[in-house]
């Protein structure tokens, strides 16, 4: 073999090398894996070609490049703090908090430079103006409307963008110490009229339990009264019945009988007290005793 066949030869094989290297590395930059947590922009001669999604993809090497890796990771802002003014002038600080997917990697690269501080200034006006439109008794109460709020609002902003909000986070609303203590000051002033108010629902109690008390014990005292008066009249009435079947002499029984019972009990005394009694009173016992007498 001479040496031009062997130069021959041997230039063969290079090219074979050559365009089987050249082959190797096409296919190489033709063929792209990406992550499932990626999404890949790729641009053809500077323009926005296709998108690549999670695993094996194709490109044509030397005219396709990928130019942006995007993660569809969720993300989360920094915790921001803005200053906003109520509906009645109080001023708030309020701290929040964004989590964010990007879905769209071809808006998101090519229509906003700083994804995160776009976001953290749309959700700062956000913030303020709606809680311009509530007072600080509402924000404090209705926080988790005013969440739900700020995220449908945010949402709507940031849809051209190609990103999905998938929370906001109202983390706290801080007052200044002015504030505070205004509010304390309302607090204990509202505590003590509650506590003057019960004190006069139980003095007001009281007063009407007593007024109960006062009725029924009148109305005992009524009914024991009638009842007393009912016997006399009917004691009145035995009597006059006794008087109109027997006579006069039915009555000086009585009459007799009543005395004597009063003797009876002046007897029973300790025997230190002193009875005067008027001169006819002896005579009039005496009768009594001798009615009794012939009675019995």
């Amino acid at each position: 073999m001479g040496e031009d066949e062997i130069l021959n030869l041997v230039t063969g094989n290079i090219v074979y090398l050559l365009g089987a290297i050249v082959l190797i590395v096409i296919i190489v930059k033709g063929v792209r894996i990406v992550p499932q947590s990626e999404k890949h922009v790729v641009e053809r001669f500077g323009r926005l070609h296709s998108v690549l999604g999670p695993g094996i993809n194709f490109v044509v090497p030397l005219l396709d490049n990928v130019a942006h890796k995007i993660s569809v990771l969720e993300r989360q802002l920094p915790t921001a703090s803005q200053d906003a003014i109520t509906k009645d002038n109080v001023l708030v600080q309020v701290d929040t908090s964004v989590f964010y997917r990007i879905i769209e990697p071809e808006k998101t690269v090519y229509r906003i430079r700083d994804v995160d501080a776009a976001i953290a200034t749309t959700v700062a006006g956000i913030v303020r103006a709606e809680i311009g439109k509530m007072d600080l008794d509402e924000v404090q109460s209705n926080r988790a409307s005013l969440i739900a709020t700020i995220k449908g609002s945010v949402e709507d902003a940031v849809d051209d963008w190609g990103i999905q909000v998938t929370r906001a986070e109202i983390l706290d609303v801080n007052l200044d110490q002015a504030t505070r203590d205004a509010m304390l000051q309302q607090l204990n002033a509202e505590r003590e009229r509650r506590a003057q108010v019960t004190r006069a629902e139980g003095q007001k109690r009281a007063v009407e339990l007593q007024a109960d008390a006062e009725l029924y014990a009148s109305k005992q005292i009524a009914e024991a009264r009638r009842i007393q008066a009912d016997a006399e009249a009917y004691a009145t009435g035995v009597v006059a019945e006794a008087i109109a079947r027997n006579g006069i002499e039915a009555a000086q029984y009585q009459v007799a009988l009543k005395q004597v019972e009063a003797l009876n009990s002046l007897g029973k005394g300790d025997g230190k007290q002193t009875i005067i009694l008027p001169a006819n009173m002896v005579e009039a016992f005496g009768d009594a005793f001798k009615m009794l007498k012939g009675r019995g």
